[in-house]
């Protein structure tokens, strides 16, 4: 540890709670509006997962439900709503993503959000706020864990994204810095996830229980529960377990344009977005005038080492291991078929003999020479011709009001099949007027289908 360390968990839980004391900026409000938008989408789509009605059977029922949980109709406890949702939200892997957390920044917190906002009443403009603290919350901390966190084998959005669930709720609950403090403790010590388990049932759990455990946590501090006020940086603590790499001079950092979130990056394709920068290239390589599929010859795809324990499964068995195998993907984007449908991941698309032979083709290249998020595909075709396609998957959106459109399609293409047209455009209208909204009934009306 360093001297920066002192009292960390204490400074970085003040910093947050006093977060945009004086107003959300346009920017950051529009932005926190599209990943809850984007959040919905996937939660809706995702609650139908096998794995979800599996895990909602698991759980008891009974009279006297608090929150509302997506796809199901009527209410269940407080820590179920959260988790089921925060579960359901990861089911696709569909989610957006940020790299200063290295993982899924809303997953872990917008459920907890939801639900203790529904039990509190709060207003909409809470709900942004709150969401806002906790998002940078939990980029901060990722900092200060990367690389060593991931390297040994922890998925972020599961362990640090526990913690932003609880500084979250902390500031919806309006919680002291101390006591908030004690709330980050709680989550520190129940946080897990391992990254083994990407392919599996496991990994939207992750989510779901980062966001059970960051409620929980900030309620029972509210309550009086107490735990170290110093669990990032003290010795044996979420630190010094969890990374070989603690730097907390990163978490104080100012980011580049004062917020993490301006940085979010959402999907457009339904598998994990070290997949992306491969697919969009596969995409360019389709709209060659000399490609043909039947003459592909070679496909080799460059991308940098560290996607080599996230997402090269050579020959995925199931639709989850589809969206960690570059290969894969590969395949899907070379031969035009739709990866911003889920419904491509699904058992069926993995053994399909078409898709088989043209993964058979694909070669992956390891490099550290290939920024993170990049990829170069070539493509040599029968004839000997080579055609070469690259792309940056690493850069947010310019221009916020074309995102709003792409995510307002992407929202509709996962929830009308769904619920319909007219549920569709209610809920759009909810969210697009959250932050003027006195609580959420009207956002958790349309929700109710």
């Amino acid at each position: 540890m360093n001297l920066d360390s002192s009292a960390l968990t204490l400074r970085l839980t003040e910093q947050a709670l006093g977060l945009c004391a004086d107003g959300v900026p346009v920017r950051a409000t529009q932005l926190a509006k599209q990943c809850l938008l984007d959040w919905l989408a996937v939660t809706m789509a995702g609650s139908r997962a096998t794995l979800v009605a599996i895990l909602e059977a698991d759980l008891p029922r009974g009279e006297g439900g608090v929150a509302t949980v997506l796809g199901y109709r009527g209410q269940r406890a407080l820590y179920d709503a959260a988790l089921l949702n925060g579960t359901s939200s990861h089911a696709l892997d569909y989610d957006d993503v940020n790299y200063a957390l290295m993982g899924h920044p809303t997953v872990p917190v917008m459920p907890a959000l939801l639900a203790l906002a529904e039990r509190e009443g709060a207003s909409g403009a809470e709900l942004i706020e709150a969401f806002i603290a906790g998002y940078e919350f939990e980029c901060r901390v990722g900092l200060a864990m990367a690389p060593g966190l991931y390297g040994q084998g922890f998925h972020a959005t599961a362990t640090v994204g526990a913690l932003g669930a609880a500084l979250a709720c902390a500031r919806l609950l309006r919680l002291g810095a101390i006591t908030a403090a004690h709330a980050i403790g709680i989550a520190v010590t129940q946080a897990a996830g391992l990254k083994s388990m990407f392919g599996t049932d496991c990994k939207p759990l992750h989510a779901g229980n980062a966001a059970r455990i960051g409620l929980q946590s900030a309620c029972l501090a509210a309550r009086g529960f107490k735990s170290r006020t110093d669990s990032l940086e003290c010795a044996q603590g979420f630190a010094a377990t969890h990374t070989d790499t603690f730097k907390a001079e990163a978490a104080l950092m100012t980011p580049p344009d004062g917020l993490y979130l301006y940085a979010n990056l959402f999907k457009y394709h339904a598998s994990c977005y070290e997949t992306h920068a491969t697919i969009e290239s596969c995409r360019k390589l389709r709209e060659h005038p000399d490609f043909e599929l039947s003459e592909i010859a070679a496909v080799r795809v460059e991308v940098n080492s560290y996607c080599d324990k996230i997402c090269n499964i050579q020959a995925p068995r199931s639709g989850l291991e589809a969206k960690f195998s570059l290969r894969q993907t590969a395949a899907f984007a070379l031969l035009g078929l739709d990866t911003g449908n889920p419904q491509l991941f699904g058992e069926e698309a993995v053994g399909g003999a078409e898709i088989q032979a043209c993964r058979e083709r694909v070669k992956i290249a390891l490099s550290e020479a290939i920024p993170a998020l990049h990829a170069v595909v070539t493509v040599t075709l029968k004839s000997g011709a080579v055609l070469r396609a690259t792309h940056d998957a690493s850069q947010p959106a310019s221009d916020l009001d074309a995102q709003a459109l792409r995510l307002r399609h992407k929202f509709r293409s996962l929830v009308e099949p769904l619920a319909g047209r007219q549920v569709a455009t209610r809920i759009i209208e909810q969210v697009d007027t959250i932050e003027h909204s006195p609580n959420l009934a009207g956002l958790l009306s349309a929700i109710t289908f």
